[in-house]
């Protein structure tokens, strides 16, 4: 069957409009901003009764963090379920499902103003809505190019999630200054999940028999022969290899997301600007992971997806170890510097994943492949986790900092060890 490219496209186009929306956990430190103090002895205190967050409860900092965290573990594992969903009966199924259950989440926090609101609502509901849309939204574009393209297409599609923070991080801010937390909540979710629904309706796989446009030349990644079952990929080391490399170069990166603004306000002082505007390095962030996820999955097409995944692992691990020392300093500007190189990284790590597994298990089954790799993202929600007690007893992340660069670091040396597995019928 002649190949149709402007119809794959638009799939991509669709499965970048649904990440856009379901990229609202990105923000998250937005919200930790305004639902904790700085000041110990209010934590646990009712905000004030005169004001738009009138109901509210001030959280501690590792309180803040556990909706976040939970909502990244209930996506992972939604994931799966979502991919065999797509596999199945293919994209529109989850992303509908997707789309309602983000919505009921955010509603349902924003109403119940209370910590258990925001576990059960953004970190239950939520978690599942982005588990059973994301798992959708990349295999369906992944399926209309071939492997020259993989990584390209794998980085503009995530790349709509990576982005999202570029401005749901300001409207989130000028939300919650016009109608406070709650109004927030319930303004995004409702406004996603007519995004979604709609944007869902587009993503289409290509028909039975349909040959992906693009010459046939020597790729820098050795891609499967054949597709793999899930089954058959969980009895192999390269997939626990796989969900330790997606673990390692995403808890960085989930670590700088959920402390992004008051990380730029404790380096900001002295600099008013700055330290009321901690929302500037969210958005900051959410562009340089948009970009690094569609650099590094165009790169990773040409040098390898390992090689990809060295240098930008390299760098941002060198960055992590730099940075106590850069907001001690006061320097701004240079915050941003390292802050930047961390988020390339961590966009990149999410384009490669997606192209490696497709690369090593083939393209058939990678709705649920990739589901079962990106648990390593879900349990890396326990570094941000974890960070949070070390605040609380240290009183600073330069510990929780070090710690996730030596993360990297290790699965750096893991990443030049992994090789794509071998079926019996390729053997000589």
């Amino acid at each position: 069957m002649p190949s149709s490219p402007s119809r794959g496209w638009l799939v991509v186009a669709a499965g970048m409009a649904v990440n856009l929306c379901l990229g609202i956990l990105y923000a998250w430190s937005v919200w930790k901003a305004n639902l904790t103090t700085k000041v110990p002895d209010l934590v646990g205190t009712p905000m004030p009764t005169d004001g738009l967050n009138a109901g509210w409860t001030f959280l501690s900092d590792a309180d803040a963090t556990w909706a976040y965290a939970v909502c990244g573990l209930t996506f992972a594992l939604f994931m799966i379920p979502g991919g065999r969903l797509q596999d199945r009966y293919g994209p529109r199924i989850g992303v509908t499902l997707g789309g309602l259950f983000l919505a009921a989440g955010c509603v349902l926090a924003g109403v119940l103003h209370s910590y258990l609101g925001l576990i059960v609502g953004f970190g239950i509901l939520g978690g599942i809505g982005m588990g059973l849309g994301y798992a959708a939204a990349t295999p369906a574009a992944v399926k209309w190019f071939g492997p020259h393209r993989r990584g390209l297409i794998v980085g503009l599609v995530v790349g709509g999630y990576g982005g999202a923070a570029i401005y749901i991080a300001p409207l989130a801010t000028e939300l919650i200054a016009r109608y406070g937390i709650t109004g927030s909540f319930v303004a995004l979710g409702l406004s996603f999940a007519v995004v979604v629904v709609v944007a869902g309706r587009l993503l289409t796989p290509p028909p039975p028999g349909f040959v992906p446009a693009g010459p046939m030349v020597a790729s820098a990644n050795p891609v499967a022969v054949v597709n793999w079952a899930p089954r058959e990929m969980l009895r192999t080391w390269q997939y626990f290899a796989l969900v330790v490399l997606m673990f390692g170069g995403a808890q960085s990166g989930l670590l700088l997301i959920a402390n992004a603004v008051p990380l730029l306000a404790k380096a900001a002082k002295g600099n008013e600007f700055f330290a009321q505007n901690g929302w500037l390095l969210a958005a900051f962030g959410g562009i340089v992971n948009a970009l690094g996820r569609v650099g590094t999955g165009s790169y990773s097409d040409r040098i390898g997806r390992t090689n990809a995944y060295t240098l930008n692992g390299v760098a941002s691990a060198a960055c992590l170890f730099l940075m106590p020392t850069v907001i001690e300093s006061n320097n701004v500007g240079l915050l941003f510097l390292v802050v930047g190189i961390a988020y390339w990284q961590y966009g990149g790590g999410l384009s490669l994943m997606p192209a490696m597994t497709a690369d090593f298990y083939g393209p058939k089954n990678l709705g649920t492949n990739y589901g079962l790799v990106f648990l390593g993202w879900g349990l890396a929600f326990l570094v941000p986790l974890t960070a949070g007690y070390i605040k609380g007893f240290t009183g600073n992340d330069d510990a929780a900092l070090y710690l996730s660069g030596g993360i990297l670091t290790a699965c750096v040396v893991l990443s030049r060890l992994v090789t794509r597995p071998i079926v019996a019928k390729e053997l000589p």
